[in-house]
């Protein structure tokens, strides 16, 4: 294949939410644009598709009550959105293996586990108050925060394991998929502020709120469409040159001219481009201290939502399964039920060290512990594995290793040259989600819209 050369205003990497956001907002600016992505589809981490007649959301697919960004621009690509469906009791499974029914928010535990939960998180919430999203660095004890871990934070407060079990999953295994062990307080409170409460984070029926009609990918699919050949698939961009004079990209087939570059991508895939010339130390070093988390999501389809039979919302929780959280993710208009059920962390690694059979039958069994043996008999079964993606490397999104948030947070958006990077990764307000990525292409673009001569 010959090389084709483009020249545009601004060259987009990656077709996310977020390229595709930023490069909508330019073009409605006035400026050409030419996005590259490296996968053979759009939409980054947001992915519906039709699994042996079954249309699943492989990746992101909620949309809570506080996503202003995300709900505007569903609205405006004319789509529509429907509640989760969430009548009926939840239930929990606890320490000794017993699944209990129950409604609210408040996990059926002892009254004195139930008062440790109540205190620490009024605590969390006052902290998390007093933290600005895309600043969190910039807390007087933001130091302090970065240097101990969310586990030791948590463990210092109360000696109720149950109670630090179901207090630290929220950010841990829910959310930053990674170990308690591994990410610090500040981190976790970030994961919170960007919710806009640590009540929010943990309330599924605020944060799972709704779905969109048809799945979530539609979303970069509709911005995609109005950018027509402007988005080019199937190009991964192997070379940046950048200098004061602008960027040339350099695919395997492409060369792209341009002013202006948005890399629009999760930052563990900066280094799979070379940057001419390298980019700066800071950004060399930061980049070392952020890493994906890694979760699977598994969806179990069945003949009907069983569980409604039984008076179940579908909603399931237990730090204690290896299935932590699971819900009702029946499509909308669908006859069929599904449950989706995630797997974080370790218990993802120790999985993937068994056989596709066995990893079935364990996850299966956990979901039973939740609604009964029907879950053990689903007539679509799959996992959505993001951390065998060569484009993703793990799921939802990257977090700071300890100490790195209050040491690298604030160059995480610092241009360099002529370049800017925008993804869910670095937001403040809906960091990792949706939400998020379109708030990061939304500023990116405004900065370069700005600053234009």
């Amino acid at each position: 294949m010959t090389e084709q050369d483009l020249t545009r205003d601004v060259l987009i990497i990656g077709a996310g939410a977020a390229g595709l956001t930023a490069a909508n907002e330019l073009r409605k600016a006035g400026l050409s644009v030419a996005v590259l992505e490296a996968r053979d589809r759009v939409g980054g981490r947001v992915w519906t598709d039709v699994v042996d007649g079954a249309m699943l959301e492989i990746g992101g697919q909620w949309v809570s009550p506080d996503q202003d960004a995300l709900i505007e621009t569903i609205a405006e690509l004319g789509l529509e959105t429907f509640s989760r469906y969430r009548e009926g009791d939840s239930v929990y499974v606890g320490p000794d293996g017993t699944a209990h029914r129950f409604t609210g928010e408040m996990f059926p535990v002892a009254p004195e586990t139930e008062k440790a939960i109540a205190e620490i998180t009024e605590r969390l919430d006052a902290m998390v108050a007093e933290i600005d999203p895309d600043r969190p660095w910039e807390h007087p004890s933001a130091a302090e925060w970065d240097a101990i871990t969310w586990d030791a934070w948590l463990r210092a407060q109360t000696d109720d394991d149950e109670a630090v079990r179901n207090l630290a999953f929220a950010t841990g295994s829910a959310m930053l998929t990674k170990p308690t062990h591994a990410f610090s307080l500040l981190q976790s409170l970030l994961m919170a502020a960007s919710a806009g409460s640590y009540s929010n984070l943990v309330d599924a029926d605020f944060i799972l709120d709704k779905r969109v009609v048809g799945g979530l990918q539609q979303v970069p699919l509709r911005l995609a469409e109005r950018l027509g050949e402007d988005v080019l698939l199937n190009q991964p961009v192997r070379a940046l040159e950048w200098s004061d004079a602008g960027v040339v990209a350099h695919t395997d087939s492409l060369t792209v001219r341009a002013r202006h570059a948005i890399i629009a991508l999760a930052p563990v895939l900066y280094n799979r481009i070379s940057f001419v010339p390298p980019l700066p130390r800071r950004q060399h070093q930061l980049h070392q201290h952020l890493s994906m988390g890694f979760v699977i999501k598994v969806h179990a389809v069945y003949d009907r939502p069983f569980w409604r039979e039984q008076g179940l919302s579908g909603t399931a929780f237990s730090p204690y399964e290896l299935s932590h959280e699971a819900y009702d993710n029946t499509n909308h208009g669908d006859e069929r039920g599904t449950l989706v059920g995630f797997v974080s962390d370790q218990n993802a690694d120790d999985l993937f060290a068994l056989t596709a059979e066995e990893r079935r039958e364990r996850i299966l069994e956990s979901l039973s512990h939740y609604y009964g043996p029907e879950a053990k008999n689903p007539v679509v079964y799959y996992e959505s594995d993001w951390g065998s993606e060569e484009w993703t490397r793990g799921a939802y999104a990257a977090s700071f290793d300890m100490g790195g948030l209050h040491r690298y947070g604030s160059d995480l958006r610092t241009p360099v040259g002529p370049i800017r990077f925008a993804c869910s990764d670095m937001a403040g307000a809906g960091y990792q989600h949706v939400d998020g990525a379109i708030r990061m292409g939304r500023l990116a673009a405004s900065q370069i819209i700005q600053g234009r001569s």
